[in-house]
């Protein structure tokens, strides 16, 4: 297994230093590590969408802040940070399941845009991808809080990488139900809190929703739905519905990471084991003990 980094710093570099009519270009050279990712559309994609779809910083924007924001990340000797970081869930995750097959990976480390207001106050500077196996993509706008859980973040995304990767949970896209998706996003945060403590929880998700009974509950009622473009309001809330074309389901930011980490927490705490240990458990098992040990009231949210 090689865990291989894109040197996206220099990259970032080179395209705000670059003639603004090269950038677009050099924004596809940086990604271009990555098209693999895609090996399932016939003809690839433009890897400049896939920049903006993950909230990557906007090449064409000459303003000092992206040259700050690109400073702080290398000052903060993020990807360096990242790389110790994987290097340490790879090994969790091998010491609760040797047998486990760890991917080859590559991963990107990219700077977001301070000008999207969904990216900066919804997600507040976090965007992340792990579930494509071999492949992890990180856009960051570097908060304080996103610096303090630059390693959560990863090995949250390691996670996700390692449940679809050859050999454990198939992610079919016409099958794959919300109930899958919201037990991914709890056992992903919970394994980054068993290996960095409280960090290791999505900081977008609101304490008061993380406790909200009425959320879990309405989260719960939607379990079976399938259709991945039915994911966003379940799982991030209805703000990123609204904002990708999706129908609001009256649930808040993070609801499905929330209601994903008190169900995992349950079944965990019923069967003694750990996220690290049940990276490959299918999300019915996790879901049926962790339903009957729950008490949760009928869904008062609209």
């Amino acid at each position: 297994m090689t865990i291989s980094f894109i040197d996206s710093a220099p990259a970032m570099t080179k395209i705000l230093n670059a003639d603004p009519g090269l950038r677009a270009e050099h924004v596809r050279e940086m990604w271009a590590p990555m098209a693999g990712m895609y090996h399932f559309i016939p003809g690839g994609v433009d890897m400049t969408e896939v920049h903006r779809q993950n909230f990557g910083f906007p090449w064409d924007d000459s303003s000092d802040r992206l040259r700050e924001g690109l400073d702080t990340l290398v000052a903060a000797d993020a990807w360096n940070r990242i790389a110790k970081s994987l290097d340490v869930g790879v090994a969790a995750l091998r010491s609760a399941d040797p047998k486990i097959r760890v991917p080859d990976l590559k991963v990107l480390l990219v700077l977001g845009d301070p000008n999207n207001k969904h990216f900066l106050n919804e997600v507040q500077g976090l965007s992340g991808f792990g579930g494509i196996s071999g492949y992890i993509a990180i856009t960051v706008w570097p908060t304080l809080q996103v610096l303090d859980r630059l390693e959560a973040i990863a090995v949250h995304e390691l996670h996700h990488n390692l449940r679809y990767s050859p050999g454990g949970i198939a992610w079919d896209p016409a099958t794959v139900t919300v109930g899958e998706h919201v037990i991914s996003e709890g056992l992903a945060d919970v394994f980054a809190a068993e290996l960095f403590g409280a960090v290791g929880y999505t900081h977008f998700v609101a304490e008061a929703t993380r406790s909200d009974d009425d959320v879990l509950a309405k989260v719960i009622t939607g379990l079976d739905v399938t259709g991945m473009q039915n994911f966003g309001a379940w799982v991030l809330g209805d703000a990123t519905a609204r904002m990708f074309g999706g129908e609001p389901v009256g649930l808040p930011t993070g609801a499905g990471y929330a209601a994903g980490a008190r169900l995992v927490h349950t079944y965990l705490q019923a069967t003694g084991g750990t996220s690290a240990q049940n990276l490959h458990t299918p999300a019915t098992k996790i879901l049926d003990i962790a339903l009957r040990y729950l008490d949760i009231p009928p869904t008062t949210t609209s």
